[in-house]
């Protein structure tokens, strides 16, 4: 198939694009490389399947394809706040624009929506029927009432024009090819281990998040894309649930760090509790992750040494 992928030289993007090649599938993605980077997409250049092409989603393209994974937004809080506009106009004007283009050549197209659409979630785990706790004026809004509305626009797609869509709500996930500077824990607290550096927990570190590697995320992907049963919402992620001291302790023991952890005060907004309800990926899909923390957390922390050996910090 010829396979769209938006933002595709980003962190999931680019693991999508590879794998994507790898099942013998043309490529085209579409990145503004404002949190994408040309050093995650270098090797594919060459591959004459692959096409790069520089645009902004927030503008409307053209491109045959048979289907179109819609990926374009930042997605960590030093990224989506940075600029908050464009954040949210990313999220529901790329959704438009992939929308309509899925429309107008009949591509299936899946959108990479977040857990962040449950908010600070009073119903734990969650489930997909689970509507959310979001702040809709607080400083993530942004990032999760976009997304949010990008889930309305597609199901509205699906109702009023039949667009074949997917939705997957993906929570936190990690691996190579993310940014060393992008403020999400996982790679915080592995820069902050490699360098010697303090670890920085918010409050008091009981927090919990359930991390999934990046490899059993782009399969969950590619199964429910090429399944028929369902349209989602669906969840995508590790249920297993870590406090995020527990993963600086971790982090600091598999680098063999000599950091210290710090507490900091707890940022405006931020979920206290994060756990996928994967019933209905392990049902539809036949799906759930084969990674632990500890077998994703070695690759990660190889190419974290890697990158900053080289001298690389964006």
């Amino acid at each position: 198939m010829r396979i769209l992928i938006t933002g595709g030289a980003g962190f999931l993007g680019s693991h999508l694009s590879k794998r994507l090649l790898e099942e013998g599938h043309e490529v085209i993605c579409i990145d503004n490389f404002f949190t994408g980077n040309k050093r995650n997409i270098q090797a594919m250049l060459e591959n004459p399947n692959f096409e790069l092409i520089d645009h902004d989603v927030i503008d409307p393209f053209k491109v045959e394809c048979d289907q179109i994974y819609n990926l374009a937004c930042p997605a960590s809080p030093v990224h989506y706040q940075y600029n908050a506009i464009k954040t949210i106009k990313t999220s529901v004007m790329g959704a438009i624009n992939s929308l309509g283009l899925a429309k107008r050549v009949n591509a299936r197209i899946f959108q990479a929506s977040t857990s962040e659409v449950y908010g600070d979630p009073s119903v734990h785990p969650q489930p997909e029927a689970y509507w959310g706790n979001v702040n809709p004026v607080g400083i993530r809004s942004c990032y999760d009432e976009g997304k949010r509305c990008a889930e309305t626009l597609f199901m509205d797609y699906r109702r009023q024009n039949g667009v074949d869509i997917r939705i997957a709500r993906i929570f936190n996930t990690y691996g190579p090819n993310m940014c060393p500077g992008d403020g999400r824990v996982v790679s915080n607290f592995i820069v902050q281990a490699l360098k010697g550096q303090n670890i920085t927990v918010y409050g008091e570190g009981q927090q919990t998040r359930s991390f999934c590697y990046c490899d059993d995320m782009i399969e969950g992907f590619i199964r429910f894309m090429d399944q028929g049963e369902t349209e989602g919402p669906i969840n995508i992620g590790n249920p297993s649930e870590f406090t995020i001291l527990e993963l600086a302790e971790k982090v600091i023991k598999m680098t063999g760090s000599q950091s210290k952890i710090i507490h900091e005060a707890l940022p405006s907004d931020d979920p206290k509790q994060r756990q996928p309800d994967i019933t209905q990926a392990r049902k539809v899909l036949g799906w759930e992750p084969k990674y632990s923390l500890d077998e994703g957390l070695k690759p990660t922390i190889a190419y974290f040494d890697k990158l900053l050996a080289a001298g690389e910090s964006h």
